[in-house]
């Protein structure tokens, strides 16, 4: 099995834990990426496998997948064993719109905060406009923590007692926020507390740790409001 990912690609870093918590041993391939160039020049394994030319791509037994949403659901249907879905039709269908929700709903105002991290404009009327949407961005950001915390309700996880593929997918917007000085958690205790229990996991700490090690390698400083 093969995967290429990237070092702050949050959709391929998503595969890397879900494929970590199922035990599954990789090859990785990293991606050049630079806050300047981004992937250019992307990689020919990656452009040859998606025409969007994106990663994350996996890679298993002659079977080429791109997109994190159906890399998961193959994993779970090829390898169910520990499974990342809950078995009932109705759970696993709401544990899809949790995942769907993060990468649809979440990012959209995630997006305005990336610049905080990439080379500064140096067209002041651009850098104050990119400042401006990231300020607009911040209060959607922290509806979104608020919503997830309803969800979470007394749950340890997002689809209940079992952690899925929707608090992989949630707890990395969640990460990204937090690294690009999004809103602050400590205003939701539960989704706090959530926040804490999946980032102590086995398959986490390394990707959380190889995230903040490519910040210091590759991004600028926090360009904060």
């Amino acid at each position: 099995m093969k995967l290429y990912s990237a070092p702050l690609s949050l959709f391929a870093r998503k595969v890397e834990i879900a494929l970590a918590e199922k035990g599954l041993a990789f090859e990785r391939v990293m991606a050049p990426f630079t806050q300047s160039e981004g992937y250019r020049p992307k990689l020919p394994e990656v452009l040859a496998a998606n025409p969007k030319g994106q990663v994350p791509v996996l890679e298993d037994a002659g079977l080429v997948l791109f997109d994190s949403t159906l890399i998961f659901e193959y994993l779970e249907d090829a390898y169910p064993t520990p499974p990342l879905y809950p078995a009932a039709p109705r759970e696993k269908a709401l544990c899809r719109l949790h995942e769907l929700y993060a990468d649809e709903i979440m990012l959209v105002p995630l997006r305005a905060l990336m610049y905080r991290t990439g080379p500064r404009a140096t067209d002041p009327e651009r850098r104050a406009r990119m400042r401006e949407e990231g300020l607009r961005a911040e209060p959607l950001i922290a509806d979104h923590y608020g919503e997830i915390e309803r969800r979470l309700g007394d749950q340890d996880f997002l689809c209940g007692s079992a952690f899925s593929v929707a608090d992989i997918a949630v707890f990395m917007m969640v990460l990204y926020s937090l690294r690009l000085a999004g809103p602050p958690i400590a205003g939701h205790p539960r989704l706090a507390a959530w926040y804490r229990r999946v980032a102590a996991r086995p398959s986490v700490v390394p990707v959380v740790e190889e995230i903040a090690a490519a910040d210091r390698a590759l991004s600028f400083p926090v360009d904060e409001p």
